[in-house]
């Protein structure tokens, strides 16, 4: 049922969203931690409808067409402070594993479920015992592009569930997978993204450990190896039409 308000919630979670990051000095203090969980029961109210759209069916086409990207991104603003839209994926669509350096968001399933597979990064060492081998074996330069974490968690969300939550230190990298059909989410970060500022997505993989190399714990955690790769050539990302009310900012 769409809201019978003259505010939509839509235009309320972007003005929260301003308010809760517009001051990075305070990123963690009380204040902050107050302003993030307002936001968060903002987005654990909104439906796909305040947004006006509807799940989308299931691709009938027997064969895939390859000009027609795999997920979509409907844009619905973007400040210094955040950015918001829809991202819209199809029927076993990823969005493969990737990192937000440095960023806070919030992600709202809004049709459909997906599967979130997430890992925190330990720290900004590349460094890695001679010893530990990996299966396929790497090259030589490639070690130079590895990263330490653990898995964070793995979770399934749907349009009943609470928003997915990530921070500089936590759920930081993650994959997100369509799961049973199409689906559709609502996506805040904060600050966008920025190359300028340091701020450039980077993709990675999950290496296996040989079977011979022992197994490192930290934290009680099985260390994981992520190596940084290219954007895979399977997916690439189109845009849409924002079709819900209008956010001013």
């Amino acid at each position: 049922m769409l809201r019978d308000n003259m505010t939509s919630i839509v235009q309320k979670i972007a003005r929260q969203a301003l308010v809760t990051f517009r001051n990075p000095s305070s990123f963690g203090d009380k204040a902050f931690l107050g302003n993030q969980c307002k936001l968060q029961s903002l987005m654990t109210e909104i439906r796909a409808a305040d947004l006006k759209i509807a799940p989308r069916k299931v691709d009938s086409a027997s064969t895939p067409l390859p000009h027609n990207p795999p997920v979509t991104y409907m844009h619905i603003c973007e400040t210094d402070e955040f950015s918001m839209g829809v991202f819209l994926l199809k029927s076993g669509a990823s969005i493969p594993l990737h990192d937000h350096p440095g960023m806070y968001g919030m992600l709202k399933v809004m049709y459909g479920k997906v599967r979130i597979t997430c890992f925190d990064r330990l720290d900004k060492s590349t460094s890695v015992a001679s010893d530990t081998q990996f299966s396929p074996p790497l090259l030589p330069f490639q070690r130079g592009a590895l990263r330490r974490s653990i898995l964070g968690s793995v979770g399934e969300f749907t349009e009943e569930s609470g928003p997915c939550i990530l921070t500089p230190d936590r759920n930081n990298l993650h994959q997100i997978d369509a799961v049973d059909g199409p689906t559709a989410f609502l996506d805040i970060l904060a600050p966008p993204y920025d190359p300028d500022d340091g701020r450039d997505c980077h993709y990675y993989k999950v290496l296996q450990s040989a079977p011979d190399s022992e197994d490192k714990k930290a934290d009680d955690q099985k260390e994981i190896w992520l190596m940084e790769v290219s954007q895979p050539s399977e997916f690439w990302c189109g845009g849409e039409p924002y079709p819900g009310p209008e956010v001013k900012i």
